[in-house]
């Protein structure tokens, strides 16, 4: 990875006047900002279908798209709509928040229409797509209509037979839902259209997309449905172990998430193959695959199922670099970069230097006058990504608003923060200037944003995943400023390869 910068900012946060970002129009003029601001990278979350909370990180599908990032007007272009049709939805008003309600409610209606009149359009072309992703697609298909048959229900309370996948069952939801799978695959097959182009276009334009997957599927997956053997179930299908972090400093209850571990020896035993195909799969859909949680390779916290807090759980032992070395006996070289924040021993350290990916600095959690920091960028080396801050953190012009003076001040020294110049472009400076390879921002960050513009508060539900960007936020002058930057610190898009 040579060195260049780039913008974090997820496909929901763009601009739309259908309620909600989408891989239309105004994610090719996005690209072309980034273009005119010199950067080579675009990072996005997860491009998964979401659930409860709308957590791109809490997916039905390790494998599929997401029906809400759709574009309507390439739907209209393809004569599959009528824009008087999309007139009378309501998708929601507001300009700088997704409604999450008004699209599940009202999008997938709309898409109804466009599948029945375009599936037979499209058939040698889904034909096509439904071979080349065989490995994935029927299961999803039929998991998505048996959802929706049961009332959206997770696949824990459906009927016994086909939530132990019976092949009587199987063959009889096949049958009864044959309609409704085809619209799911329909879908499929119209997301994709629309992301390879996406992405055909920011290639051609020099810049590479970082994609991410978390390390965890969600039970009420078709993961943990059709791939049950690869997870620690018992014969009820039900989680035995589940995941989360022990407690720390910052809580003492540690963190709960539930999702379902992973049986790494059944995992082993069959060469890793689920994860080679679904690092596979992601790199089709992205140059650079960042792993969240990338430390839950080398050791776990393993949680007793039921347990009301985290502090139940302890540590196993995960598959450390022979998942990797198989990854890359099956797939050669991958671009990867491993999302190693938090405490790490020092087997993680060595794990992670052992791989060769580069790991992450988070700028914001530099300044903490109680400790001498890693993240302080005197402590780098070229090979890491360098962050302001993730979607997980606040907006620096947030951060400055509610962190304790001492810290300010240890920043305003560090970074020379001076008003004239704006609190947040000198983290950015900071970020640029450093001898890291890569540089990434938030969106936020440039535009200066406070913590209504957070993208996600961890270990909360609702409120986020909602922050959308103005379209006239995205001036000329911004991306000139922001070149002008990039420039000086050596990390224009020219230099990235």
């Amino acid at each position: 990875m040579k060195r260049g910068s780039g913008i974090l900012m997820h496909i929901t946060s763009l601009p739309s006047p259908y309620g909600i970002g989408t891989l239309g129009d105004e994610a090719y003029e996005f690209v072309d900002f980034l273009e005119r601001a010199g950067q080579g990278y675009w990072q996005i979350l997860p491009l998964g279908p979401t659930s409860y909370g709308d957590s791109p990180y809490q997916s039905f599908s390790s494998f599929a798209g997401n029906p809400n990032l759709i574009d309507m007007n390439l739907l209209v272009e393809e004569e599959l709509l009528t824009r008087e049709e999309l007139e009378v939805i309501d998708f929601g008003d507001n300009r700088e928040k997704v409604d999450y309600a008004k699209i599940f409610n009202n999008k997938l209606s709309v898409l109804k229409k466009v599948f029945e009149r375009g599936y037979e359009k499209y058939q040698k072309e889904i034909s096509v797509f439904r071979w080349e992703n065989k490995e994935w697609l029927e299961d999803y298909c039929l998991y998505m209509a048996i959802k929706n048959h049961f009332g959206l229900k997770s696949w824990q309370e459906w009927d016994i037979d086909i939530k132990l996948r019976e092949k009587v069952a199987l063959d009889h939801y096949k049958k009864l839902l044959k309609n409704d799978v085809a619209y799911w695959e329909f879908l499929q097959f119209i997301f994709f259209k629309q992301w390879n182009q996406l992405k055909t276009y920011a290639n051609s334009k020099g810049i590479q997309i970082i994609g991410d997957i978390p390390i965890y599927v969600a039970e009420d997956s078709v993961d943990t449905w059709a791939d049950g053997n690869i997870f620690l179930l018992d014969e009820n299908k039900s989680p035995i172990k589940v995941a989360g972090c022990p407690p720390d400093a910052f809580s003492e209850d540690g963190q709960l998430w539930g999702n379902p571990l992973y049986d790494w020896d059944y995992l082993e035993k069959q060469g890793y193959a689920w994860w080679i195909k679904r690092i596979e799969g992601n790199m089709k859909l992205f140059d650079i695959i960042r792993i969240d949680h990338f430390r839950g390779f080398e050791s776990y916290w393993a949680i007793p199922n039921g347990s009301k807090t985290a502090a139940t759980g302890e540590w196993e032992k995960g598959p450390g670099i022979k998942l990797f070395n198989a990854i890359k006996a099956a797939l050669g070289d991958i671009h990867v970069i491993a999302e190693d924040l938090g405490f790490l021993t020092q087997e993680v350290i060595d794990f992670k230097e052992e791989t060769g990916y580069p790991g992450m600095k988070v700028l914001q959690f530099a300044f903490d006058t109680r400790e001498e920091s890693d993240y302080l960028p005197h402590n780098y080396d070229k090979n890491c990504v360098v962050y302001t801050g993730t979607h997980d953190n606040d907006t620096i012009t947030g951060w400055i608003e509610c962190t304790i003076e001492d810290d300010i001040n240890f920043a305003e020294n560090y970074l020379k923060l001076n008003e004239a110049e704006g609190y947040h472009w000198g983290f950015i400076r900071g970020a640029w200037s450093s001898v890291g390879n890569l540089a990434v921002a938030q969106m936020q960050d440039f535009l200066g944003l406070s913590s209504e513009a957070r993208m996600n508060i961890p270990s909360t539900i609702g409120g986020n995943w909602q922050w959308r960007i103005k379209e006239e936020e995205l001036t000329e002058e911004l991306a000139d400023e922001i070149f002008k930057l990039t420039k000086t610190y050596g990390r224009l898009l020219k230099n990235v390869k």
